[in-house]
């Protein structure tokens, strides 16, 4: 099977804030924009994410509206430092802030007017023998 896009959707009441914060704080692009239904594609077609109102007429299937729990949409950067100085600049607010993680990531984070957490990260080299005691046989 050969995927052409993947992505998320997203089911908020906040359909236009989190298409306007996308764009502002993180730099995507509105592909399509319907009064229920927004997909936006990241610099350079790096990643896709979409959000849809809880009265969507697309049923089967209907999600229900999401509760911000439960899922964490990783954006990895070639620079983390760099990608916190461009949030920032545009007025995005910080929730995790920028720090080296022992099991190989520098990161930071914050949620999208949906609830959506979402993590900038930066692969760096994890702490010697950090993941020696996760590691399945």
């Amino acid at each position: 099977m050969t995927f052409s896009d993947r992505y998320p959707i997203i089911v908020t009441p906040h359909k236009d804030a989190c298409r306007d914060f996308w764009v502002r704080h993180l730099g995507f692009e509105v592909g399509f924009d319907a009064s229920w239904f927004v997909w936006l594609q990241g610099p350079e077609g790096s990643a896709s994410i979409a959000f849809m109102t809880p009265d969507h007429p697309s049923a089967p299937p209907g999600p229900q509206a999401f509760s911000g729990q439960g899922i964490c949409f990783e954006l990895q950067v070639d620079d983390a430092d760099a990608a916190l100085a461009a949030f920032v600049a545009t007025g995005g607010k910080v929730g995790y802030a920028l720090a080296d993680e022992p099991f190989g990531q520098r990161r930071f984070g914050f949620a999208d007017p949906s609830g959506l957490w979402v993590d900038i990260v930066q692969q760096t080299d994890p702490a010697a023998g950090y993941w020696d005691r996760y590691m399945q046989a």
